[in-house]
């Protein structure tokens, strides 16, 4: 099953952005995770920022992060569409189709998350993000 789900970017005001929405949809930040509560090396200045954190209201689903601070995010190149997959058969045909002509962001590989991940910005100029849950959901 594929679903398509919007990634913002917000360097640095995430937590910010993700309080004005709760308010504007009457939605509610469903997850938080910072740099520094993460297994990745973040600098001390960094750990405040969002990692990953989810967002939803009625009708109204996304993601979003600070993006981490080597590759800050801008207004033009801010949304990035994240695909989420439970089969890594398709995982791989879809990145292999995006991949035709594009940019490999990051590979395809296991994560920390216990899902397969992977970047890619396809012949168009549009930045995708296809992740497959390795184990299935309750």
């Amino acid at each position: 099953m594929k679903t398509l789900r919007p990634y913002l970017g917000f360097d640095g005001r995430c937590e910010a952005a993700l309080q004005f929405y709760a308010q504007t949809f009457n939605g509610q930040i469903k997850s938080m995770q910072r740099y520094g509560e993460a297994p990745v090396q973040a600098a001390e200045k960094d750990k405040a920022r969002v990692m990953h954190a989810e967002f939803a209201a009625e009708g109204v689903e996304f993601m979003a992060s600070d993006g981490p601070p080597s590759n800050p995010r801008r207004i033009g190149d801010n949304v990035t569409l994240a695909v989420m997959l439970d089969s890594k058969d398709e995982q791989d045909r879809i990145f292999s189709k995006l991949s035709e002509g594009g940019t490999v962001v990051q590979p395809l590989e296991e994560t920390f998350w216990g899902a397969r991940f992977g970047m890619v910005t396809d012949q168009f100029g549009i930045p995708w993000m296809l992740n497959c849950d390795l184990a299935p959901k309750k």
